[in-house]
Parts: structure tokens; C-alpha cells; sequence
């Protein structure tokens, strides 16, 4: 039973392997591992939590559940963009918490084969790579793969983790 277990994790994970959900961040088009997606909703009423970070809007309800959002757009030191009707939360779990990150909108889930995959410039190019893992090529258009767990120091992490 337990063998019959692993093969389905396996099974899985290879399903999974080179996917990525991807969404748009002004014009920039980002893609995040769907092994770290739980789902993606629509904006809701967010309830704001005092001394947070900028880049973390505060908490929602979800299902009962209560989760922290973070605006990946501020997190990434842009200008702040009203939320409309393609503004869209994408609910992950990086390390022990989930989070809902705030995009522009999400566009599609694409595969990227690994060979399609290069690492990010040099950051002493002044290229910006603290949360970038890597270029995804899909034809002529370059998707900044993130490194979830790199949007999150330890700290942010522990501090969160008591807000849920």
C-alpha cells in the first residue's frame, strides 16, 4: 500500500514537473511552480492588519480558513495599481503557510521544458534576481520564473504564520 502511495506522489510530481501557473505583473509576465498553487481566486474584501509590511495587504476569509495577502506588485517595488475585475489572488503554500498573492491577472498554465530554463543575468549586471529562479523561454516571450520561497524571508514567515 505504501509503495502504491509513493508511485502516486511520484506520479504526481511528474505531472507537475516544468508546469507553471503565469500571471502579469504590469508588463512583465511571471510564472510560479503549480506545485506551490492551491488555487487562485477572485479580489475580495481584505481586512487590514496594523504594523504589517506595505507589500502585505492584510488577511481574507477564506472557507473559514484566515490567510495573509501580499501584493506581489509592491513586494517588487512598483507602483501601486487599483484592483479591478481581472486582479486576481493566487493562494500558495510556501513553506508551512499559505498566502494569497495579489497579481494583475493570471494568464495561462504553460509547460517550460528544463532545457527551456536558463538562470537569471548576473545580479551585479544590476538585474533585480532576489526572487527570480530563472528565465523560462516559450517562443519569442521570456516568463521571470519566481523562487516562492524566496518571497518570504524567516521572519515573514514565523510572523505571518501567527496571523493565520
Amino acid at each position: 500500500m505504501i509503495g502504491m502511495v509513493d508511485e502516486s506522489m511520484e506520479l504526481q510530481e511528474d505531472t507537475q514537473k516544468g508546469r507553471f501557473l503565469t500571471f502579469s505583473i504590469g508588463k512583465e509576465d511571471y510564472g510560479i511552480e503549480i506545485k506551490f498553487v492551491t488555487e487562485i481566486i477572485g479580489i475580495q474584501a481584505i481586512t487590514q492588519v496594523p504594523e504589517l509590511p506595505d507589500y502585505i495587504k492584510g488577511i481574507i476569509n477564506l472557507r473559514g480558513k484566515i490567510i495573509p495577502v501580499m501584493d506581489v506588485r509592491i513586494r517588487f517595488k512598483k507602483d501601486f495599481l487599483e484592483y479591478n475585475e481581472r486582479t486576481c489572488i493566487i493562494v500558495v503554500d510556501i513553506e508551512e503557510i499559505t498566502i494569497g498573492l495579489i497579481v494583475d491577472k493570471v494568464l495561462e498554465v504553460v509547460t517550460i521544458p528544463e532545457e527551456e530554463i536558463v538562470p537569471p543575468p548576473d545580479p551585479s549586471t544590476g538585474f533585480q534576481t532576489r526572487y527570480i529562479k530563472g528565465l523560462g523561454k516559450i517562443g519569442n516571450q521570456v516568463k521571470l520564473l519566481l523562487d516562492c520561497k524566496k518571497l518570504l524571508n524567516d521572519d515573514e514567515v514565523k510572523n505571518l504564520a501567527e496571523l493565520s
